[in-house]
Order: C-alpha cells, then sequence, then structure tokens
C-alpha cells in the first residue's frame, strides 16, 4: 500500500513536470522559397525573332543580285546586325530602367550633339545623315528615337504633378519639336516626324488635358498646311522639291507634275510597290517575282520591303508580317499597362508611338494611302542602325516588363531565362 501510494505520488510529480515543459520548435530557420521568374517577355521575343526572320527570308530573294559573287551579302549582315542587337536587348532586360531618370539631360544632349555632329561629315548619296564606322554607316537620328524617348519620359515623370499646366506641356513638346528641326534638313523628314509623334504620345499617357491636346494635334495641321501651300505661295521654301513631291505623290499616284532631277521619281517608285503588291496575290510569285529581283521596284530592301513582301509572299506572307506586328503592339501595350511607375509607362507609350508610327506609314506608303517618307519598316527593313534601335527598344520593354513582375512578385526572387 505504501509503495503503490508512493509510486502514485512520483507519477503525478513526473506528469506535472512534463506538462509544464513548453514545446520549442527545432532550432532552424526555414528558408523562404524563391520565387522564379521569366527574364523576359517570350511572346515579344517571340514577335521579335519572327520578324528577323521574316527579313532574312525577304531580303535573301530581293538581294541575290544586288553585289556581284556574294548573292547573301545583306542577308548576312543583318543576321549580324539583328545578333547584336538581341544581345544588346536581352542585356538591357536585366538592368533597372528607372536608373535612365537620372540621365535624362545626358541622353538628351547626347541626341543633340549626335544630331550635330553628322553636318561636319561627308554627304553620302546628297544627304548627311551618317557617321562612318568599320562596320556600318551609324545614322545618328535613328539612335536619336530612343534618346528622345528616355529623356521626354524623364521631364514627363519628373513634372507629373504640373502635367495639366500649359508651361509643361509646351516643354515637352518643344522638346520634341527642337529634335526634329534637328533631322529634318539632313534632310531625314521620316524621323522628324517620329520624333513629333514619341512627342504627341508621352504627352497623352502622362495624362496632359484632352484641351491641350486637340490644341497641339490644330497647331500642328496648320503648320503642314503652311508648309505645304502657305509659305510656297508666298515665296518660302521650307522643304525641298523632292521632299514635297514625296508627301503629295499618293495623292495623284498616276504621275507628278515635275520630277525634280537627280531624285527618284515618288510616283513611279509608287506604281511599282503598287504593282508588286497587286501580282503577289494570293501566295506571291516567289522567284518569278520580277519587279523585286528585276530591280523595278526602287528601294526593295529599306523603304518599299513589304511590297517586296507581297510580291514574293503574296496576301498570306504580307498577313503573317502583319500579324507579327500586331503581336508586338500588344505587347507593348500590355507592358505599358503594366509598368511599376510612371516612368516605365511613358517609355513604353514612347516605343509605342514609335513603332506603331514607323509601321502604319511605311506600310500605307507601299499601297497607296500615305505620303512617301523613307520611314524604315522595323525589323523587316534592311539597315544595322535601325535593326539595332528597335531591338534596344524592345529591350527596354523587356526591362520593363521584368521589374513590373519583380514588384508584383515581391522578395525574394529570382531571375532566369
Amino acid at each position: 500500500m505504501v509503495l503503490q501510494h508512493a509510486g502514485q505520488v512520483r507519477g503525478r510529480e513526473l506528469e506535472i513536470a512534463v506538462s509544464a515543459t513548453p514545446i520549442t520548435a527545432a532550432d532552424e530557420t526555414a528558408e523562404p522559397r524563391a520565387r522564379v521568374l521569366p527574364l523576359i517577355d517570350p511572346v515579344l521575343l517571340l514577335a521579335a525573332v519572327g520578324l528577323l526572320l521574316c527579313s532574312l527570308e525577304t531580303l535573301k530573294g530581293a538581294t541575290s543580285h544586288a553585289v556581284p559573287g556574294h548573292p547573301d551579302f545583306y542577308v548576312q549582315r543583318q543576321a549580324i546586325f539583328g545578333g547584336i542587337g538581341l544581345l544588346v536587348a536581352l542585356i538591357l532586360s536585366r538592368i533597372d530602367y528607372s536608373r535612365l531618370r537620372e540621365f535624362k539631360y545626358a541622353l538628351y544632349g547626347l541626341m543633340v550633339a549626335l544630331n550635330l555632329v553628322v553636318y561636319g561629315m561627308a554627304p553620302i548619296q546628297g544627304a548627311r545623315r551618317w557617321i562612318p564606322l568599320p562596320f556600318l554607316q551609324f545614322q545618328s537620328s535613328e539612335f536619336g528615337k530612343v534618346l528622345l524617348i528616355v529623356a521626354l519620359a524623364g521631364f514627363a515623370a519628373d513634372r507629373s504633378r504640373r502635367i495639366h499646366e500649359w508651361r509643361t506641356t509646351a516643354r515637352i513638346m518643344l522638346l520634341a519639336i527642337l529634335a526634329a528641326l534637328l533631322v529634318i534638313p539632313q534632310p531625314d523628314l521620316g524621323t522628324g516626324m517620329v520624333y513629333v509623334a514619341v512627342g504627341f504620345s508621352i504627352l497623352f499617357f502622362a495624362g496632359t488635358s484632352f484641351k491641350q491636346i486637340t490644341a497641339l494635334v490644330a497647331i500642328f495641321v496648320a503648320s503642314v498646311a503652311l508648309v505645304l501651300a502657305g509659305a510656297p505661295a508666298m515665296g518660302v521654301h521650307v522643304l525641298k522639291p523632292y521632299q514635297v513631291q514625296r508627301l503629295t505623290a499618293f495623292l495623284h499616284p498616276n504621275g507628278c507634275n515635275q520630277s525634280t532631277p537627280g531624285t527618284p521619281d515618288p510616283c513611279y517608285q509608287l506604281q511599282q510597290a503598287e504593282i508588286a503588291i497587286g501580282s503577289g496575290q494570293k501566295t506571291g510569285r516567289g522567284n518569278n517575282a520580277t519587279q523585286t529581283k528585276l530591280n523595278f521596284l526602287p528601294a526593295n530592301d529599306t523603304d518599299f520591303v513589304f511590297a517586296a513582301v507581297g510580291e514574293t509572299y503574296g496576301f498570306v506572307g504580307a498577313a503573317v508580317v502583319l500579324c507579327l506586328y500586331a503581336l508586338l503592339i500588344w505587347r507593348a501595350l500590355r507592358i505599358l499597362t503594366m509598368s511599376k511607375n510612371l516612368f516605365g509607362t511613358l517609355i513604353a507609350a514612347g516605343i509605342l508611338a514609335m513603332l506603331m508610327f514607323q509601321i502604319f506609314v511605311n506600310v500605307g506608303m507601299t499601297i497607296g494611302i500615305m505620303p512617301i517618307t523613307g520611314v524604315p519598316l522595323p525589323l523587316l527593313s534592311y539597315g544595322g542602325s535601325s535593326v539595332i534601335v528597335t531591338l534596344i527598344a524592345i529591350g527596354l520593354l523587356q526591362s520593363i516588363y521584368v521589374q513590373a513582375r519583380m514588384a508584383a512578385s515581391g522578395k525574394p526572387r529570382t531571375l532566369i531565362l
């Protein structure tokens, strides 16, 4: 009895001691699981690479006889330009684009300097647009597009609280017009128009009032009318005669009244482009594309490359190219809406305006609904400066996309291809 009672007492003491001992977690800190995010927007990359491949295939047929003994001369160079551009785009996608905002003044100054330097260079085909480098002719006005977009986006973002003021609107638009006035005398009217379109787009997406945008559009239309009609009537010629002919050729495609000696007849260019596109029909003429291969179609590798696509691959080929551009524009719009800050939104808006303006004007001029301005077709026209600059713009879009995904996911995060 005594032993049994003693055992019960010890059991109750042990139970109390066990229940009083707190249960502690193991001395291990759980590592938070890193979220894996894609480094790039795969759809945007697919559209860009698809357009580059279409460019190589089109140039293969259009320029096979351009350099005797080297049928793939232009194709190989375009592939190299595309590779360089894709590498730069990948590097930009890994950089936080927000850091560029503090360099807005330097970037705008660099754009001005590059567009002034070319006036001291020797003219090429009657124009002073290029800085000769060992591997390519560096076209400063093309690189000025991206520099202007980033600079204007920085200016607008800094004055976002005063974006409804006329002073802010005037300053940003004057910066764009000043850049355009630097390149138009080179002469490069098409790029000057791109600069103005970029300015309008950044103001619109920054939140400028509809009243101010309408006033700017009215001033722009009045200025165009003055340059094309009013000033020449008073004996003042702002544009050169061939520039006026190129701008008005689509209004009378059956023939110009007078062609400037030494310059291509814009009406002839338009007529040959329409013949090439029409003869392509549904599936194209392939190796029998005479307008392209026999050089009846002028600038079939640059300004009128879409006409070469239409003749060689027909409606199907043209539709594929336009679908890739639609994909590119859709992703730019999507990235614009998901940006983590206003600066990224405005950069995407400027790039969107640049792409849409060039696509609409270039395709439109080949089918006779837009003026002939010499604007290249992004990623399709031959040219190192144009291809690399467009891919730099796509790299900035990728950076905005990645930073937006990072901001939405929170830390920690890991980036992979």
